[in-house]
């Protein structure tokens, strides 16, 4: 049995909604097969392919993602049966595919298939670059475009777009493993793994472009890597305090939009709406992590300090800013960046004045990676506005907007505009 799509439905924006939430996986599952990722992420392609042709046709299946894997899968088959430098190997794993049922989606919410955690592991070879790890994990794992990767990144679309192919290609040109390290190996490419996984859920708590300013799906599959990763590393730290940040995170969800999907900001936002549940879970994660530490708090051990603030806080008012300004100076020597300097300079305003704020902001205005970073001026259009100074802080709101890819932002950017031509 299948979908019909509705009368004057677009299919071709439903099936590519479908394949974006299931692609990652489908990936993963093909790359188990052929041991490349590039070529598991055009089998994957070749299935959406298939798709547009058969479903607006035949209708949705009840199982698109299980749909989209078997097509993928009997395409790897057909492919590995065609090479002949590995044939015999690749035949035998094709036969036993064929008659393989599809993969079943995991019942139980805190499970994930074990391939895209390989797959997080294997894009975060140390063969390749830093930068090279997480665009190209972000774009086999979040299924995330190239330009809503640079975005990410504050660097330009080619660069982007040039390293997902050489990474491409160097996995391929060392045969690096489909496989979850171990021991030193696995710790090495640690650093790495976090950074993707964070990235990936901070493209679903306020993507870069679109019409929705959410996307949980993202933040769910971000949510469980980590937690899957904590079961894999309990004695490393930075692991649960990263799943800490992201509890803590994902429990504003609710309330961060409004009836017609429209952004709140954290000070509008009703903390009743907040779930409690995900607090206590990052309340416990950051425990795990200052029990698990041997020296200074990393990274996401600071982030995670900031969140639990805002979480133990009942009202807007009642946030304690000096302290989250001090975590923000931490964060500030320990991992410096200018997007840290300006949520500082939010920080800093907050606990001792908007003067001082902007000038914080200020310092880290000229930095290149800022240049069309529309936080920059909404900053300090906020900061500017507090200090009374109107015509300026108009100037900064009409940049921002001018910056901003997300429309849902953009828009409440042009309200912020809007507001302050009200006497």
């Amino acid at each position: 049995m299948s979908t019909q799509p509705s009368a004057g439905a677009d299919p071709r924006h439903a099936i590519e909604t479908v394949f974006r939430l299931e692609s990652p996986r489908v990936i993963a599952g093909v790359t188990r097969v052929v041991r490349d990722v590039g070529i598991a992420e055009e089998l994957a392609q070749d299935a959406l392919v298939a798709a547009l042709e058969q479903w607006p046709r035949d209708g949705v299946p009840d199982n698109p993602g299980a749909w989209l894997m078997a097509t993928a899968r009997h395409r790897a088959v057909d492919l590995v049966r065609r090479r002949e430098n590995y044939a015999r190997k690749l035949a035998e794993i094709g036969r036993s595919l064929e008659t393989a049922a599809p993969p079943e989606e995991p019942a139980d919410p805190e499970d994930i298939d074990d391939d895209l955690l390989r797959l997080v592991f294997t894009a975060c070879h140390p063969v390749l670059s830093a930068e090279a790890r997480i665009a190209l994990t972000l774009r086999l794992l979040g299924g995330l475009t190239t330009p809503e990767i640079a975005r990410a990144f504050l660097v330009p679309e080619p660069t982007v777009a040039q390293r997902i192919v050489r990474a491409k290609k160097t996995l391929a040109g060392r045969n690096v493993a489909f496989e979850v390290p171990c021991g030193p190996e696995r710790e090495a490419r640690l650093g790495s793994v976090l950074d993707v996984i964070y990235l990936i859920f901070n493209e679903g708590y306020a993507a870069t472009a679109g019409d929705d300013w959410l996307r949980p799906a993202l933040c769910e599959d971000a949510l469980r890597l980590a937690r899957v990763l904590a079961g894999l590393m309990p004695k490393e730290p930075e692991v649960h305090a990263l799943v800490s940040l992201l509890e803590f995170q994902a429990s504003r969800t609710a309330a961060r939009t409004g009836a017609d999907g429209e952004p709140v900001l954290l000070k509008d936002q009703n903390r009743r709406r907040w779930n409690r549940m995900l607090i206590a879970r990052g309340i416990t994660a950051l425990h795990l992590a200052d029990a698990t530490a041997t020296g200074a708090p990393g990274p996401y051990a600071l982030q995670a300090a900031i969140a639990a603030c805002h979480a133990h806080a009942h009202t807007y008012e009642e946030t304690d800013w000096a302290s989250i300004a001090t975590l923000y100076g931490l964060l500030a020597a320990r991992a410096p960046s200018p997007v840290v300097e300006l949520n500082r300079a939010v920080a800093v305003s907050m606990a001792r004045g908007p003067a001082e704020g902007l000038a914080i902001a200020d310092a880290v205005a000229a930095e290149p990676a800022l240049r069309d970073y529309h936080l920059l001026p909404s900053v300090r259009g906020d900061l500017l506005a507090r200090l009374g100074r109107t015509a300026e802080a108009r100037e900064e709101f009409r940049r921002a907007a001018e910056l901003a890819r997300n429309e849902r932002e953009r828009e409440l950017l042009r309200g912020r505009l809007r507001s302050l031509d009200v006497p």
